[in-house]
């Protein structure tokens, strides 16, 4: 009895031994993974921003920074940024307030429309607007500053909107209701009651805002490039593609310069939101605070022209622009073709393949999140050690960055990974994939992280207490409940690798372009009807693709309540 206790006893350790050894090894081969993948790029970066003929220097720095070229390029990026960014501010908690507080009718079907100019590639926007524009009976330029801010501020009032919509449903509304009783007017509720305790929304998604207005690359390049007005994502692309003499080393210095404004930015958000009131319920309350009484009517019409403007109207415009075979003829029963959709379907092989290779790698850059991504989600929220808070802050870092820093910092990084060694990442689609996985991990985390934060532990502790192992219990209990919240951050991955241009502006290589890419090519070369047309395919594919995604998702959120109950 001893010895086979002694065995037991034996057999144990050894188990526990293994079991730590392996803990340690996946600790130090993630360790090794994510500082070769998030941290090495940057580094390599800030360290090309401050190479000059082989010796560390500042004269990058003080060459640049003393160019009035640069000034009137950060002058153009300030203007553009705030302009945008207090449009968007304004349209976004407008319309946050309408749809939570007031008796709107129809606010389910106006919220989806609110954000289509979000959803949408920012660069399919802006050929949507230039075709808008174009039919109008007054000269409207959007080769501009206020162009190219307004088009900002309307394809990023979304973010406002979503961060405010729901933190003024929590306000309790017992608060409002005492200074209302006690005499004071609406206006004094909103500035004492509604405005402070609603800031941590709106600061949350001005800043957000902001850093998508910095890091838009789009919006830039379709309007600013042809009007010769620089911002500083676009100051990066034409250094990198202009092959000029240290033309890396500028490019890192610009990029070092924009990412040190984001991050400013990002600094500034967490220490607004920590010094802002959050006095906020769990609850949320869609019943209406205000009645519009005779005035519903007007403000229902309003509201919807121009969400309708904004989202809808530029688009048929596009469509319009789609079907005629010659830029600048009117539509008419003439003049209507479907010669561009045949050209670009059949004739044209490089439309087929920028959406498989868009399809691609946003599959695979999903599958690729979905494992590395909901593993860090567990570690951080179950675990909840030093190393898994580093580790999320790690992941954060590249999604924080613009998406032009990411890029030039993705070339440096794979190049030439050791002197003298060249592995052919840079110029294939394996760069792009690695890009985009760096990129967007981040917003796999967080979807991860929700669907974790939902369950309770205790049908972990129970499967650990009757001896399941750690594969039986991701199998049996974990995955299937994690899943549908699993698969929602999967989406938002995908849909943004299926569309992405910013990075692929400079990544791209010949034979592996994507579908931003494709259609930026078309419109620099003035092909604008090819260039509406593959906007139009590429909307209605995304529109069946992200349909497929949200019916799998269902179909397994209708399997888990079924089995729960």
């Amino acid at each position: 009895m001893t010895h086979f206790s002694t065995q037991s006893n034996i057999k144990a350790t050894q188990k526990s031994s293994a079991l730590l050894i392996s803990k340690k090894g996946l600790i130090t081969l993630s360790s090794v993974l994510i500082f070769i993948f998030f941290i090495v790029p940057i580094l390599r970066l800030v360290w090309q921003s401050f190479q000059y003929d082989g010796i560390l220097s500042l004269k990058h720095y003080t060459t640049i920074l003393s160019e009035p070229f640069t000034w009137n390029m950060l002058k153009n990026t300030a203007f553009i940024v705030v302009v945008s960014t207090i449009l968007a501010l304004v349209l976004g908690v407008t319309f946050a307030w309408i749809m939570a507080y007031t008796n709107f009718r129809g606010k389910k079907w106006i919220q989806i429309f609110i954000m289509l100019p979000f959803i949408i590639p920012s660069y399919i926007v802006t050929i949507a607007w230039t075709q808008f524009v174009k039919d109008l009976p007054i000269t409207v330029n959007l080769y501009s500053l206020t162009g190219i801010a307004f088009l900002l501020g309307v394809s990023h009032f979304p973010l406002v909107y979503m961060f405010t919509v729901n933190v003024l449903k929590r306000i309790p509304k017992e608060l409002e209701w005492a200074i209302r009783t006690s005499g004071g007017s609406r206006i004094k509720t909103f500035i004492v009651v509604t405005l402070p305790l609603s800031l941590p929304g709106i600061i949350g998604g001005g800043m957000i805002a902001f850093l998508s207005n910095l890091d838009n690359f789009g919006i830039p390049a379709f309007l600013g490039i042809p009007a010769n007005i620089t911002v500083l994502s676009t100051a990066i692309f034409q250094e990198v593609i202009g092959y000029g003499n240290n033309a890396f080393a500028r490019a890192a210095t610009l990029s070092v310069l924009l990412a040190l404004i984001a991050l400013i930015v990002t600094g500034l958000q967490w220490l607004l939101l920590r010094r802002s009131k959050v006095m906020e319920t769990s609850y949320i309350d869609h019943t209406p605070r205000v009645d519009l009484g005779k005035w519903r009517s007007l403000v229902e019409i309003i509201v919807w022209a121009l969400v309708l403007l904004f989202s809808i109207v530029p688009l048929i415009s596009m469509l319009k622009t789609s079907f005629v075979k010659t830029y600048g003829v009117p539509l008419t029963l003439d003049t209507f073709t479907l010669y561009n959709y045949n050209f670009l379907l059949y004739d044209y092989n490089k439309v087929g393949d920028a959406l498989q290779t868009s399809t691609i790698l946003a599959i695979a850059t999903a599958v690729i999140c979905v494992v590395a991504g909901t593993i860090i989600a567990y570690m951080r929220i179950r675990k909840n050690t030093i190393f898994s808070k580093t580790l999320e802050l790690i992941v954060a870092i590249p999604y924080t960055l613009p998406g032009m820093v990411l890029a030039l910092a993705m070339i440096l990084a794979w190049m030439q990974p050791i002197p003298g060694w060249n592995p052919g990442i840079y110029g294939s689609i394996w760069i792009l994939l690695i890009a985009y996985v760096t990129r967007f991990m981040f917003l796999q985390v967080r979807g991860s992280s929700t669907a974790i934060l939902q369950v309770s532990t205790d049908l972990e502790e129970a499967a650990h207490i009757s001896g399941a192992s750690v594969w039986a219990k991701w199998k049996a209990i974990l995955l299937p409940l994690f899943l549908p919240g699993i698969i929602s951050g999967s989406v938002l991955v995908i849909l943004n690798t299926l569309t992405e241009l910013t990075v692929s502006s400079l990544l791209w290589s010949s034979g592996a372009e994507t579908i931003g890419v494709l259609i930026y090519n078309f419109e620099q070369a003035g092909y604008t009807t090819y260039s509406t047309a593959f906007s139009a395919i590429v909307l209605l594919y995304m529109s069946i693709f992200a349909g497929l995604l949200y019916g799998i998702s269902a179909i397994i959120r209708r399997k888990r309540v079924s089995h729960d109950h």
